[in-house]
């Protein structure tokens, strides 16, 4: 029998190290030829698969391959498509089956959160079902760094540094002004469910910053809010707020809800920022300005931690490894062994495990008073953020790569999304 080919997509919100990932795959395929033929990526994630739009990478360079390693977002495009369940819409997953036999194709690498695990996991299940077994192995990616089992998530220890970072400079900045202007600086950062970006922020108190911070693990009190906010100021002229998007009221509604839901169904967010100011600048009168982390924290790789996109790269390595040693519906992960110095080693968990899980911040990681962290959060947090990983500079600009991206041709009828 003809050795198998691999097909590898990216998923929901990408990141600044998710191209590590993707780098880590194909070159390990590469490196592999004796038993993966060809490694086909999908064209803005899974619907590249549905679509049948898949991309050959062995058109790229291997220095293009490389580049991925230090170059931000999606390299081969991304979606927010989200498979719906086997009972409800049976014909999407059978159409994958379809694209993967009209394609050789044996091995499922797919790059995301929560939602692609359990993606690839129903994949790992069907393909058994339908009598053509496909490996199915998920990738970790996610920002917010909820996925169950691994120790964290590719995409999070570079937005946590990005973040960190950018709260202690708009802070000092703040506080050369504090006298006689500004005396609030809010920064809305994402992380609906979870709090463990707003965390990041909350970092700068270790440099003397007075610093409140807003978790979706902890209801919004706004009178205790008010209070921590105004005794900061008293006490140091200014006050740094770290909220994150998914802070929310006793019941249940977000700060930032806007009443719309987004393609997997969860409420569109953004504007906790301004919330949180205004509700300041009401109580206390203190001028304010704000600030929406956004797109900036995710795509920064210009700042990115060394430790983040390693650790990209070796699940992205492990995963094709697992896959050639025979392993099905895992995800590789990364096991801490030490946090003082940093070891960390690969490990794996089965999908059936991580699909549909979240992994909050721990209460014994937010202070008491529900506004900060705690010694075990920093031991946690500082050796995520740890080294720096720079691109490549040319004039002053950093220097990324953009792939080729030649199509396959296609095999199959088109298929309606």
């Amino acid at each position: 029998m003809s050795k198998k080919n691999a097909f590898y997509a990216q998923s929901g919100g990408v990141t600044a190290v998710i191209n590590a990932s993707a780098c880590g795959v194909i070159e390990t395929a590469r490196q592999h030829s004796d038993q993966i033929g060809n490694v086909y990526a999908g064209r803005n994630g899974i619907i590249g698969a549905l679509t049948e739009d898949l991309i050959d990478t062995n058109q790229e360079s291997d220095a293009d391959i490389a580049a991925l390693r230090h170059t931000p977002s999606g390299g081969f495009g991304s979606c927010r498509f989200k498979l719906k369940s086997l009972e409800d819409n049976k014909r999407e997953y059978e159409r994958l089956i379809e694209v993967f036999k009209a394609h050789n194709i044996g091995y499922f690498f797919y790059n995301g959160g929560g939602d692609s695990a359990d993606t690839c996991y129903k994949v790992s299940q069907l393909s058994e079902k339908m009598g053509y077994p496909v490996q199915a192995i998920h990738v970790p990616k996610t920002v917010d760094n909820d996925l169950p089992i691994t120790d964290n998530c590719p995409g999070f220890g570079s937005v946590a540094k990005y973040i960190a970072t950018s709260t202690l400079e708009a802070s000092f900045d703040v506080r050369s002004m504090a006298k006689t202007s500004t005396k609030i600086f809010v920064i809305e950062v994402m992380g609906r469910h979870a709090g463990w970006i707003a965390a990041a922020g909350a970092l700068v108190a270790d440099q003397g910053i007075p610093v409140v911070t807003l978790f979706p693990e902890i209801e919004f009190n706004q009178d205790a809010f008010l209070a921590k906010v105004k005794a900061n100021v008293e006490e140091h002229d200014f006050c740094t707020i770290v909220v994150s998007e998914g802070c929310h009221w006793p019941d249940g509604r977000f700060l930032a809800e806007q009443g719309t839901r987004d393609s997997f169904g969860h409420a569109q967010l953004g504007g906790a920022a301004p919330v949180v100011a205004n509700i300041i600048k009401d109580a206390l009168g203190y001028k304010f300005h704000w600030a929406v982390a956004d797109y900036l924290q995710r795509a920064a790789r210009h700042l990115a931690s060394k430790s983040d996109v390693e650790q990209a790269y070796a699940l992205g390595k492990a995963g094709v490894e697992y896959a050639l040693e025979g392993h099905n519906s895992i995800m590789p992960t990364v096991v801490r062994k030490s946090s003082n110095p940093y070891v960390w080693e690969i490990g794996k968990a089965p999908l059936s495990e991580v699909a549909n899980v979240e992994k909050f911040m721990p209460r014994d990681f937010i202070s008491e008073d529900g506004f900060g962290i705690t010694d075990a959060c920093r031991e946690y947090l500082y050796p995520l953020i740890e080294g720096e990983d720079y691109p490549p500079y040319e004039k002053g600009m950093p220097k990324y790569v953009t792939l080729k991206l030649v199509s396959v041709t296609r095999k199959l009828d088109d298929f309606d999304l």
